[in-house]
């Protein structure tokens, strides 16, 4: 039954199947590509199968009279058969192009194939179906194609220099590049005409690709995207050049916002009466985080070299009389004292001079060898301490999440809300902290609601900070803002 009713009929029979397989290939969703290539390779099979059954040769041109009533079904059965031919290869190109794994950055050599593969179906059709002569037609083409192509070089051009690009693929979608004219920013789009490029300032910038082909590019985001920054600082030669090394090493291993691996490079460029010339060498894990990581490292090498007791040195532009230069043995290195740590904090800014003396008296100075741990996960800290010196690193579940620097403080969470630490504190260089304990600092809160509540925000907003760079797990940002709500409901009772 079924094969009368395929080969009864064949030519009404091809054209229903044909029919029947535009409408299915248009129901199928474009996001299930092998779904539709088998569909239309099943379609085709069966015309093929119905077409060699009734004696249809599809590839020669058999001349039937237009008065001939079958004249109109064998055409348009052929032409379908064709159509169907055309959409199996396409779906072949597709679907391999997107196993590749990236059809995005291929989207203009499918284009291309895609076009080809079209135009030859075209042709097939007015050869095999309706028998025009196609020599006759490619040569009348050919001199419409010259007055073309002439009159739209610059157009050929652009799409021409953009196949040589997705086929070369020195950049792919989503990859940073700097060009030799000064351009840097993300590859975003890349069309037949031109590529667009999303900028640090956050603007597109379009660019033609015959321009983008005659330019030297460099592929920032290959072989990955960690991106080297070199960053001079100047520090006064009034300490030994390894002791002055060891503190920026310091200052490196603080950040938060560098690649580790491989570990930054510290370089002395030069040394002279006035500075001691340190690069810092360190990568980020972007270009986009460039900005963040210099703001972070200078902040760092600041806070490290007041620690330490280092000067910087005054511009080499700064004209100063050789008398006035700090040595060894007049420099006067500046005070880390409890109460200049604490002045250098900003949540302790609202403080009058009284208040910050007498918090500084209360303090107790602790020290901590390389390798102690200071406080574990799940264990809570009575008191506030502030870093005078050293690197602390915080690790929840045995991974590190963090590092603290001078300057930096910690155990307002058990201080402030009586919670424990989420991260267990360990002394990752020789650490000085000092310690401001419960009973000192009750009596200031309740003289000064406001300052348990900034000091919360700090907690709440370096949380962010850190969750944003992975760096604390989310249950400390939870945390954060619990003991913030925690203060304000205490005090405000």
């Amino acid at each position: 039954m079924v094969y009368d009713a395929l080969f009864g009929k064949p030519l009404i029979s091809l054209i229903t199947v044909g029919i029947a397989g535009i409408v299915v290939w248009y129901f199928l969703s474009s996001q299930r590509p092998t779904t539709r290539l088998v569909v239309q390779i099943l379609f085709f099979a069966v015309m093929t199968l119905i077409l060699t059954a009734s004696g249809i040769d599809p590839h020669r041109f058999q001349g039937y009279d237009s008065p001939d009533p079958q004249a109109l079904l064998v055409n348009l059965a052929k032409s379908l058969w064709w159509v169907h031919l055309a959409w199996a290869v396409i779906g072949f190109i597709r679907l391999y192009l997107v196993l590749e794994g990236n059809p995005r950055e291929a989207r203009l050599l499918q284009d291309l194939v895609v076009g080809v593969v079209y135009i030859g179906m075209a042709l097939s059709i007015l050869a095999f179906v309706f028998g025009v002569p196609i020599g006759t037609l490619v040569a009348t083409s050919g001199v419409v194609a010259i007055i073309l192509g002439l009159a739209l070089q610059n157009t050929l051009a652009d799409v021409f220099s953009g196949i040589a690009l997705t086929l070369g693929r020195p950049y792919v979608i989503g990859d940073w590049i700097l060009l030799s004219d000064g351009t840097e920013g993300r590859v975003i789009e890349n069309t037949w005409r031109a590529t667009h490029i999303l900028t640090g300032g956050n603007n597109v910038v379009v660019l033609p690709n015959s321009f983008m082909a005659k330019l030297a590019l460099t592929n920032v985001s290959r072989p990955d995207e960690t991106h080297l920054l070199i960053l001079a600082i100047r520090i006064a030669p009034t300490r030994m050049p390894s002791a002055i090394r060891h503190v920026m090493v310091s200052a490196l291993a603080s950040c938060n916002s560098i690649v580790r691996d491989p570990p930054p490079v510290i370089a002395f460029k030069g040394l002279d009466a006035t500075a001691l010339e340190v690069e810092l060498q360190f990568r980020v894990t972007s270009p986009s985080q460039r900005a963040a990581a210099r703001n972070e490292v200078l902040d760092l090498v600041y806070r490290h070299s007041k620690s330490a007791g280092l000067l910087l040195a005054v511009p080499a532009s700064a004209t100063i009389l050789t008398a006035d230069l700090p040595t060894e043995e007049s420099a006067q290195p500046p005070s880390v004292t409890p109460l200049a740590l604490i002045d250098a904090i900003p949540i302790f800014a609202a403080l009058t001079v009284d208040e910050k003396q007498k918090l500084a008296e209360t303090t107790a100075v602790r020290e901590f060898r390389k390798g102690d741990v200071i406080v574990r996960e799940g264990e809570m800290l009575p008191s506030l301490m502030m870093l005078r010196a050293g690197v602390i690193g915080a690790r929840h579940r045995g991974e590190e999440r963090g590092r603290l620097a001078p300057g930096d403080f910690f155990g307002e969470t058990g201080l402030l809300a009586g919670m424990r630490e989420v991260c267990t504190l360990e002394a990752l260089t020789p650490v000085t902290v000092y310690e401001i304990d419960q009973e000192a600092f009750a009596p200031l809160l309740a003289e000064r609601p406001l300052l348990a509540e900034e000091i919360a925000e700090d907690l709440a907003g370096r949380a962010e900070r850190f969750r944003d760079r992975a760096a604390l797990p989310p249950e400390q940002v939870r945390n954060a803002h619990a003991v913030l709500e925690t203060i304000r409901t205490i005090f405000r009772a």
